[in-house]
Order: C-alpha cells, then structure tokens, then sequence
C-alpha cells in the first residue's frame, strides 16, 4: 500500500456496519503483532464493549478501513490498530489526534510492556508521556502477569 491509496483519508464514527471489516483487519494485526495478546472469543463483541464511549476507523477509501481506535472512561484510548501496510504513514496519529479533539483534551493510554515494543516507541516518538509501569488485572495466553506501561497526551 502506498501513500496514494492511504491519503486522503478519511475519519469517522464507526458504524455497526463496519465491524465484519474491522474483524477483519484486527486479525491481519493479530498474525503481523500478536495484538491483541489474546484473541477473543467474540471479536466483534470485543469491538464494541459496552464500555466504549465512542469509536472511529480511518478510511482509504469508501468502504477500506485501515485503521480503528475506541475511547472509554472519556478519555482512555483503546483498540487502537492499523492495518500492517498502511504503518508508518501517519494513519495512527491521525487517528489519536481525532480522538483528541473529540474528547477534548487530556488522553491516557496503556501499553503490553515488551522490550521490542513497537507500539511504545511509536507513542513516546510521537509526545506520549510515559508515567508509570503497573500489573494488569487481567493474564496473558500462558497464564503469565501482563505488565502495562501507561502513557498521558
């Protein structure tokens, strides 16, 4: 995929419409990244949480998603993926800077810390604020403690 069939893109409010595609490229992500860590019974349930405030995808073109992002709590990002061929052509940022006008200030996120964390590198290049590194409430596939390194903008 080239910037030419990324840009202009477009950001919107995902529709229930929407959720086979975002399915779809959350698997492409989960093979590339192993994101999410583990892969859920029911992806689309998954997708949309009942605590999700709002959620968006990025379009190529009508009907392309290449990206998604969620906030919960007002201002925690979640679910935030981008489809393997579309990285590092700003489809991300894009994406958290819609979401932070929308929420209208403050964002908080949380990452898997990992020593080749492309995702938190990715967020400390691009002015996330690492604050702190905690335990999750929830395991990874084998069982293990998950850390989460927590990032604010």
């Amino acid at each position: 995929m080239s910037n030419l069939a990324v840009w202009p893109l477009t950001i919107r409010t995902r529709r229930s419409e929407d959720l086979d595609l975002c399915v779809e490229l959350l698997r492409e992500v989960r093979l590339a990244d192993g994101y999410p860590m583990k892969w859920p019974s029911d992806p689309q349930a998954w997708l949309n949480h009942i605590q999700l405030d709002q959620a968006w995808v990025a379009e190529s073109s009508p009907g392309v998603i290449v990206g998604h992002v969620a906030v919960q709590n007002g201002r925690e990002v979640t679910r935030l993926f981008v489809a393997p061929a579309a990285r590092r052509l700003r489809v991300a940022s894009a994406l958290l800077d819609h979401v932070s006008v929308s929420s209208g200030g403050r964002l908080i996120l949380s990452v898997v810390d990992k020593a080749d964390s492309a995702a938190a590198a990715f967020y400390e290049r691009t002015g996330w604020r690492y604050t702190r590194t905690t335990t999750a409430g929830w395991t990874g596939p084998r069982g293990e403690a998950v850390r989460l390194r927590h990032y604010v903008r």
